[in-house]
């Protein structure tokens, strides 16, 4: 099925499972369907089974929004302890959205499914909403912890038998371009794996890369990329450069969204230092995965200017990640969005393309780990290896059999809801007529438009030139200080109360 296809059935109201191999661009579709469904009005929860997945979607965990938590089964006070403002949400949500779902639990799922019913009063599956889950069974599966219930996959639960989703299969591949390699990820993800296809990948052990510079290393372990990370910035013979993030909401938010996002609440960077762009640039400039190397810092604001892989050389400006719960925002960050990236682990390389990588698969320890390192990469001349174990080339047989059956009901769908793909011209006109509620990012690129430095930090210089400004003991007219600094009104006021108190207020005039 291709992606049109796919986007006009979850518009159409079905639930649905969208899913398909790396690089089909099940994160594309999504994104553009959450987007398109909430300027028709309709209230969407985004949500992942990881945190950092939540955040690449500007969205919060399902076991936050469904208030689960880490439970194993819902205790029996669960729903007389369910907060008012949770259980709102839950009602007021119209779409569900659920990413990395073969990260689920079986038993999970069924608690949510058990939770949206009840708290929404509805007897139909999850409560009358409309669910769509997204993920790929061949990547990494639910991880049971000690103490914790044995797993499946959520095809297994008695929610997924009573939600009966329209299964999307993309088939499309806008990530690799070099059919080999393309041979033995399929050989990969099919169990099939052949002799030949072992030795084309042994003879990418140490192999040269068609691109002479550095590369990013993916290692399975959090204390070999921290180490590698570390070691290479402090040989770099330069003077860091240090950011600091900002941050917005509560407490208990703010932590959650750190904790889920690649963002690093100090960066220290230097010239020279090998990055990745952690998040997709709303102009276009960068994607999630964008290596480069910093060259200088701008005179100005002291941001990074970083040299692409692909010979574009652009400054880094902050960028915003956003922790939303339904239609609420809980909190967000303000940071560089950048990583050093010598080295990153598997885990956090979901959803990246990377231009070239250097992957250490010795002590791959979970099925599909290997499928998910080796798809980061467009082809066998991007990929150098450091060695591979037998558990790199192996997928889950239960994925295996799975895929089976998700490919033929893909297979019947793309023919019984062809005729959807005519709605496709008709809404994308009328939403061309409609106004545009947007996101987060997308509001804040058309603030910016007025207000060049909307959301992003004070610089000491900013600060100087206010202070110098209001130590004349003239009024100051607020117009001229927002075109001066680039600022909203309400963000210069904010910034005069924080400095001077209360009164610095009283000295301005709002008129020009």
């Amino acid at each position: 099925m291709d992606q049109t296809l796919a986007t006009e059935i979850m518009h159409a109201g079905h639930n649905v499972l969208l899913t398909g191999p790396a690089g089909c661009g099940k994160t594309h579709t999504l994104n553009a369907f959450i987007r398109e469904a909430k300027q028709t009005g309709k209230r969407v929860s985004v949500t992942a089974t990881t945190g950092l997945a939540a955040t690449h979607l500007g969205g919060n965990t399902i076991h936050a929004w469904s208030g689960i938590g880490i439970h194993n089964q819902l205790p029996g006070n669960f729903f007389s302890s369910l907060s008012k403002s949770r259980a709102d949400i839950i009602n007021k949500t119209d779409v569900l959205v659920i990413d990395e779902i073969s990260m689920l639990h079986d038993y999970r799922l069924d608690m949510i499914e058990e939770v949206a019913r009840h708290v929404r009063g509805n007897a139909k599956p999850f409560g009358g909403l409309q669910v769509i889950l997204c993920g790929d069974f061949f990547q990494l599966p639910p991880v049971s912890r000690a103490g914790e219930p044995a797993s499946q996959f959520v095809v297994a639960s008695e929610a997924w038998q009573n939600l009966e989703p329209i299964v999307c299969y993309l088939n499309e591949q806008h990530r690799q371009n070099d059919d080999k390699f393309l041979e033995i990820l399929s050989a990969i993800r099919s169990g099939d794996v052949r002799r030949h296809h072992a030795e084309m990948l042994l003879e990418r052990v140490d192999g040269e890369l068609a691109q002479n510079s550095k590369v990013t290393q993916l290692h399975t372990t959090n204390v070999d990329v921290d180490t590698i990370n570390a070691r290479q910035l402090q040989q770099l013979d330069e003077q860091p450069k240090h950011y600091t993030m900002t941050l917005t909401g509560s407490k208990n938010y703010q932590e959650s969204l750190k904790r889920s996002c690649l963002a690093q609440e100090k960066l220290a960077l230097k010239k020279g230092a090998l990055v990745m762009c952690i998040k997709n640039n709303q102009e276009k400039k960068y994607v999630n995965g964008s290596l480069g190397t910093v060259i200088d810092f701008a005179n100005d604001t002291g941001y990074p200017v970083v040299e692409l892989k692909n010979g574009r050389t652009i400054t880094i400006e902050p960028d915003t990640w956003e922790l939303r719960d339904g239609d609420k925002k809980r909190a967000s960050i303000s940071q560089i969005p950048l990583r050093l990236a010598w080295a990153v682990t598997v885990h956090k390389s979901q959803g990246m393309t990377l231009d070239a990588a250097r992957i250490n698969l010795k002590r791959a320890f979970v099925e599909g780990m290997g499928y998910v390192a080796l798809s980061r990469v467009k082809s066998l001349s991007s990929l150098q290896l450091e060695g591979l174990n037998q558990m790199a080339l192996m997928v889950s047989q239960e994925a295996l059999a799975i895929d089976n059956q998700l490919r033929e009901q893909s297979g019947v769908a793309t023919t019984e809801l062809a005729h959807l793909r005519a709605n496709a011209k008709t809404r994308k006109a009328t939403q061309k007529s409609a106004p545009k509620a947007g996101t987060w990012t997308e509001k804040l690129a058309t603030m910016r438009q007025k207000y060049p430095n909307a959301y992003r930090p004070w610089q000491d210089k900013d600060d100087k030139a206010l202070s110098a400004l209001f130590s004349k003991g003239k009024p100051v007219h607020i117009a001229k200080l927002t075109k001066k600094f680039g600022r909203h009104p309400g963000s210069i006021r904010a910034r005069l109360v924080k400095l001077f108190g209360e009164d610095a207020v009283l000295k301005t005039n709002s008129k020009k």
